[in-house]
């Protein structure tokens, strides 16, 4: 039997809602196997994020060469990179592998607000990373370090995914999900052609830990898949959605999305 590779470059969760681990089971439910960088170990759970260990760039490195030499990567996605050594190595092994169908999560806060990507590592993600993605799956706070601005609306999106693929990237699709009225969620796509606003019902629920994690690991497999970018997001945006009205009530925080209802 075979299954396409898809590969995620992220940091562990204990907790098992967001991260490598929210990712390889995203890979499951999608059809997908799942192979693993780990570049940071955190320990958190619903709450909070108590502490974390990034790993030396060396040895994210290692683990890289190790997949690339042997697995035949079909889709890739970056999540956490905790800082800008990790993030300038991991893109000069994709660019001497050659991997293409890669999907860029930068993951600069945690959803409680905390750092996640030290001060020269979103600089480093433009710089380094943005040129060779497929596609650059940013939230409304990252957009906004990136581009400087505030975003408030749908028009604001606009105009700063524009900014954003001047950056290099193939596609942008901005989520729009902490957008805070109405009863739709709204995301902007733009491949520097075409302009796509994707709506879909918002789901309430408090338990969207994982929420950005399963988003871009679905994209990342759909390309694995074969899809064309456009397809890919707008089919994540899907199985997010899916994800969040399965989500689960455990731990005394924010509990995690669940992309495997079926189950």
């Amino acid at each position: 039997m075979y299954l396409p590779v898809a590969l995620t470059i992220a940091g562990s969760d204990s907790g098992g809602g967001a991260g490598i681990q929210a990712d390889i089971k995203t890979f499951y439910a999608l059809g997908v196997h799942g192979a693993c960088v780990i570049t940071s170990v955190t320990s958190q759970n619903t709450r909070e994020v108590a502490a974390r260990y990034d790993l030396p760039a060396g040895v994210v490195v290692s683990q890289l060469e190790a997949v690339l030499s042997d697995l035949e990567v079909r889709g890739a996605k970056t999540g956490m990179l905790a800082d800008a050594a990790i993030v300038r190595a991991v893109a000069e092994v994709l660019a001497a592998r050659g991997v293409e169908r890669l999907v860029v999560d930068p993951v600069a806060f945690s959803s409680s607000g905390q750092p996640l990507l030290d001060e020269g590592g979103l600089e480093a993600v433009a710089e380094a990373l943005l040129p060779r993605a497929m596609v650059f799956a940013p939230n409304l706070a990252e957009a906004s370090a990136l581009t400087g601005r505030e975003i408030r609306d749908r028009e604001g999106m606009r105009e700063a995914v524009r900014v954003l693929k001047k950056l290099g990237p193939a596609c942008v699709v901005l989520k729009g999900g902490h957008q805070e009225d109405g009863e739709d969620v709204y995301d902007v796509f733009f491949d520097g052609n075409n302009m796509v606003e994707l709506a879909g019902p918002r789901v309430t629920t408090e338990n969207n830990h994982g929420t950005g994690c399963v988003f871009s690991a679905a994209v990342a497999a759909r390309l694995a898949l074969g899809e064309a970018p456009l397809e890919a997001v707008t089919r994540a945006k899907r199985d997010v959605t899916r994800a969040l009205a399965n989500s689960l009530d455990i731990g005394g925080g924010r509990g995690p999305v669940h992309p495997l209802p079926e189950l």
